[in-house]
């Protein structure tokens, strides 16, 4: 019987997985919260604002009515922005089934709870099974079908490897992992560490501070991811390095501009602004900075991007005060 998903989000990540969906041959509804957005999209076969030059399938329809969206569908798919899940989801949940799979595709971690997004599926809809797909997969490529590999992970493996063969294809290749914890963490943290490179390379600095920025940022990742219940080896994965490589490094990646933005001299609002799309990593960056405190783990990098972000802290003097810290041994976990 041919699948039927529920897109909720019309940025273009949700548009690009959209057109995926419905090129493998499923009945694919996506909901835009913008009803001018919506009807535009209907019309002119394309998300001018998020997704420009790519055509949407003829029978993929744009919504701004969300029951109409999910109802009755098999898989729910979430691709709104970290901070807007939890009023969708409240706004959605008298009219989605139990026996509905929701598949989470954002990456961040919530301000006010410091909840991880399956934490907040499992607090609002306790009886749905849950999954999420990361990894180093920028919509852009996705959308023309350009090589990529991703992550479904849930604590039911049943449901990941459903996930994996839902959304495989001849070029969009799906790996499968228990570790929702760590693949969602390494998908979220990621972001403040290429805010980091953006900065970076706004202030002018070379390739060595980038690599050391990724090296010594994904070690951060990994001792928080520890310490909240991760498995330490996907972080050496597709939703940890993998993710991390193609965020610091393309121009693709808005926390990169956002980054690069910095550097040159604007504020966090300005950047934000002359992205024109949410910039995930700023508020992670805020979210992971009292994690880090809350559980004592040191994060160095995270709290200087922190100070920059909501201190006005200026970047170079962040940067003389990573590169002056007291000296340490690489491995300093095991090493005494």
């Amino acid at each position: 019987m041919c699948k039927s998903i529920g897109v909720i989000g019309g940025g273009s990540w949700g548009t690009a997985l959209a057109i995926l969906l419905r090129n493998k041959g499923y009945k694919v509804d996506m909901w835009m919260r913008n009803r001018e957005q919506s009807f535009e999209m209907n019309s002119t076969r394309e998300n001018k604002r998020f997704l420009p030059n790519v055509k949407l399938p003829g029978n993929l329809n744009v919504s701004s009515d969300l029951e109409k969206t999910i109802y009755n569908k098999d898989v729910i798919l979430l691709a709104v922005p970290t901070h807007g899940v939890r009023e969708v989801l409240n706004n959605s949940k008298n009219f989605i089934g139990g026996d509905q799979i929701i598949v989470n595709v954002a990456k961040g971690i919530e301000n006010d709870s410091l909840l991880r997004i399956s934490q907040i599926v499992k607090e609002i809809l306790p009886q749905n099974k849950y999954a999420i797909l990361s990894g180093p997969s920028h919509a852009e490529e996705v959308a023309i079908n350009i090589p990529t590999t991703v992550v479904s992970a849930s604590e039911d493996m049943e449901v990941a490897h459903y996930i994996q063969d839902l959304f495989i294809t001849p070029t969009f290749r799906v790996y499968t992992n228990p570790d929702v914890i760590g693949v969602e963490l390494g998908g979220s943290l990621k972001n403040i560490i290429a805010l980091g490179a953006g900065i970076s390379d706004g202030l002018s600095y070379g390739d060595n501070t980038k690599a050391a920025l990724m090296t010594r940022g994904i070690f951060e990742i990994a001792k928080l991811g520890e310490k909240l219940g991760a498995n330490p080896n996907t972080f050496s994965g597709l939703s940890g390095i993998g993710d991390l490589i193609v965020t610091c490094t393309s121009m693709h990646s808005r926390n990169r501009r956002a980054g690069i933005l910095i550097g040159q001299g604007k504020n966090m609002e300005e950047a934000i602004r002359e992205v024109g799309m949410v910039v995930e990593g700023i508020k992670t960056t805020k979210s992971a900075y009292i994690l880090g405190k809350k559980y004592n783990v040191s994060m160095p990098i995270t709290s200087e991007i922190y100070n920059v972000l909501y201190e006005n802290a200026d970047v170079k003097a962040a940067v003389d005060r990573l590169m002056q810290r007291d000296k340490k041994h690489e491995m300093e976990d095991v090493v005494q």
